[in-house]
């Protein structure tokens, strides 16, 4: 019995630490990736298809790679680690606010596809019909696509945790592996098999493999519905 609570207690930190980042990860990732999604659907502009690839380079760009990129810009000597820490004192790298960008930037990419998609699927006239009615632009957006591309969204932000739920290199190159503060349940999977401690490993396994696949499921589930059109 003490052994069984052993490896909760030593396995329920970095897990809620990781839903907590990936929570956050996936409100960034929405507020960035949504204005990003309806303009890539809806306004065509110079340059349309660049920012899309390079919005999207996240997805096969390897994770090392990508934490390095991140790295150089968050840290001191970088653009925005530096204009953040004459503004507040304080550092992105190696701290929970910087393992929640990583793990944004991460998860944005499926944000934008799906997004995109999502509202491009929305009927044009409609939003047509909307503005002659008088409605404004941010009016037609709520009332007319924003409900239409509901079902996408949702399916683009649980892929969105989910990926940032799991996210690891990028996300160790920006924050590192400090346990009871940055340590999310990827880099604690990697300790305890490295330490040899399988029971905690295993837990937080079949944790995550479990939650991942319920966000796989229901976002199948929504987009077979909206296939469907129910």
């Amino acid at each position: 019995m003490s052994g069984a609570v052993g490896v909760s207690a030593g396995a329920s930190g970095p897990l809620v630490l990781s839903f907590e980042i990936a929570s956050f990860a996936t409100v960034l990732a929405a507020l960035v990736g949504l204005p990003l999604a309806w303009a890539l659907a809806r306004r065509k502009f110079l340059g349309r298809e660049v920012l899309d690839a390079l919005v999207s380079l996240p997805l096969v760009m390897p994770p090392t790679v990508l934490g390095y990129f991140l790295l150089v810009l968050l840290g001191r000597h970088g653009v925005v680690g530096r204009a953040y820490a004459a503004v507040t004192g304080d550092r992105l790298v190696f701290s929970r606010k910087g393992a929640v960008i990583a793990a944004a930037i991460s998860a944005l990419p499926l944000v934008v596809k799906f997004g995109r998609s999502a509202f491009a699927a929305v009927d044009a006239e409609l939003v047509i019909a909307a503005r002659t009615l008088g409605k404004t632009p941010l009016e037609a957006l709520v009332r007319v696509e924003l409900p239409l591309a509901s079902r996408g969204i949702a399916a683009a932000l649980g892929l969105a945790f989910a990926r940032a739920l799991g996210d690891f290199g990028a996300t160790l190159m920006v924050a590192g592996d400090t346990p009871g503060s940055t340590q999310t349940a990827s880099m604690a999977i990697y300790d305890a098999a490295v330490a040899g401690k399988e029971s905690d490993a295993t837990l937080m396994i079949v944790v995550l493999a479990l939650v991942s696949f319920v966000a796989l499921f229901a976002t199948n589930v929504i987009v077979e519905r909206r296939a469907r059109g129910l």
